[in-house]
């Protein structure tokens, strides 16, 4: 038998599991670090079936790791499970509709991210064993991706460094390897203080911090002309001082997420925001203080192991669609308020892949793309970061999309809450589990691969890994 089959089989054996265990953690929706229930399902699931599990990794009390195996080579498998505040979403639904008043929801698929990892964590267990192969393989719960990154925290602790490699998906509209580079990034909460008072009687007694986020604000929006054209810099006033404007605003609040490609252009653009906000506390006197709430380093590719990827994702086979979930699907895009083309996000006719792509999905309108995309080797950063990045100059690191959302369905909406609790986001988890299994068990396979993926991260990091963190920040949200 094919050994790659013995990893299909018990996942398929299993697959209502993966499922179920998605469906509950989509039921969970717990945001950031928060993530207890969630944490506690996926280990209580891996104690039972006889795996070895750490928690409170690095003292993040939702971050944990199962590990199964002995020896070398140690192939890690990535999994999330945090939700979005504000996309509470009835499962299934084509209309818009909250489950819960102002609650939160899986815009991201993190419910299917963490369950189908798991499932091809237990795919290379089923190899290993009935092989018996040499080598461990370790799911890695890992926690506050949309916030609090504990990939991040992880790896500037120099935790990822005993791993072979470094092996993940994330749920998209498009079955892929995923190529190419991201923005580092850094978020900072800025919380002024200043002073109470009547705002007509006696305004010259009071220091409004509300001016101060608004001055500060301004001096941004400035920078903005003076920064390099593919840096990002974002922002939310998070506390504006209350609700009367007879009273001067003695607190107010802002976060500020700024991007750069490389680690140290967005450390060095953040210290120009640091010093606008100084500056600001100056002109209102008020009181600053900045609060650290994360840092994400660029994403190291490695073109290697992407080549091990797109072999599997031809070897088990994108899934198959029922015309119900087509038509499904199909209502689910109608209620889209801007719909794109249906061609993966940033495709355009300069994309040498893009005439087979306009093909496989008929001109775009496919409402689930039930191809795979042709592989496209690229170094170019995509706008966005992740803290899979971090993971990325600590060890040789790649990654896969599979399709768990309608064709261009925009990211963090409550389409994609929809979706995921239902047969298509289902098919979606479980078909990126044996993508991933069968990529690991080609490196339990063969060593050579290995070497070239370990030989072309360290020329790639050989600058060495800086991390956007300080040493005295600890995980947190805002």
């Amino acid at each position: 038998m094919d050994t790659k089959q013995i990893a299909i089989q018990a996942i398929d054996q299993n697959k209502d599991l993966f499922c179920q265990i998605s469906d509950k953690i989509w039921e969970f929706a717990e945001l950031s670090l928060m993530e207890y229930q969630s944490a506690d399902l996926l280990c209580q699931q891996f104690k039972a079936d006889g795996w070895e599990v750490e928690q409170n990794l690095d003292n993040i009390a939702t971050c944990f790791k199962a590990s199964f195996g002995h020896g070398k080579p140690y192939i890690g498998i990535l999994g999330e499970f945090d939700a979005l505040s504000g996309l509470s979403q009835v499962g299934g639904a084509t209309q818009r509709q909250e489950l819960i008043k102002d609650g939160c929801g899986h815009g991201c698929g993190h419910n299917m991210l963490g369950a189908g990892s798991m499932a091809a964590a237990y795919g290379v267990r089923a190899y290993l064993e009935q092989t018996g192969k040499q080598g461990t393989v370790i799911y890695f719960g890992c926690p506050g991706e949309e916030g609090g990154a504990s990939k991040a925290f992880l790896a500037r602790d120099g935790y990822w460094k005993f791993l072979d490699v470094a092996l993940c998906w994330h749920p998209s509209d498009v079955n892929q390897v995923f190529g190419g580079s991201s923005n580092s990034c850094i978020q900072k909460e800025y919380c002024f203080t200043g002073v109470a008072a009547h705002a007509a009687g006696s305004p010259q007694y009071g220091r409004s911090a509300l001016d101060a986020v608004e001055l500060m604000n301004m001096g941004v929006q400035f920078l903005r002309e003076h920064m390099d054209s593919h840096d990002r810099i974002h922002y939310a006033i998070t506390d504006a001082g209350g609700n009367s404007p007879n009273v001067v605003q003695p607190h107010a609040r802002v976060l500020y997420m700024v991007r750069s490609h490389q680690v140290q252009d967005c450390i060095a653009l953040q210290k120009r925001v640091d010093k606008i906000a100084t500056a600001a506390a100056m002109m209102t006197e008020t009181d600053l203080h900045v609060r650290f709430i994360d840092g994400l380093a660029n994403l190291i590719t490695n073109q290697t192991l992407e080549h091990v990827i797109y072999n599997n994702l031809q070897y088990v086979g994108c899934p198959t669609y029922t015309d119900q979930e087509m038509e499904y699907a199909k209502e689910l895009l109608k209620s889209v308020e801007n719909p794109t083309t249906g061609l993966p996000q940033g495709m355009d006719e300069n994309d040498p892949r893009y005439q087979e792509v306009d093909t496989l999905s008929n001109h775009g309108t496919k409402p689930l793309n039930d191809f795979i995309v042709p592989y496209l080797f690229s170094n170019d950063a995509t706008p966005g970061s992740t803290d899979v990045g971090d993971v990325s100059w600590l060890t040789p690191t790649a990654q896969v999309n599979t399709v768990c959302f309608a064709s261009n369905a925009p990211g963090h909406s409550w389409q994609n809450v929809s979706i995921g609790k239902t047969s298509i986001g289902h098919k979606g988890l479980i078909y990126a589990g044996k993508v991933l299994a069968c990529t690991a068990i080609d490196l339990f396979e063969n060593p050579d691969i290995v070497a070239a993926a370990r030989a072309e991260f360290e020329k790639k990091t050989a600058v060495g890994f800086t991390s956007p963190i300080p040493p005295d920040a600890v995980p947190t949200t805002v």
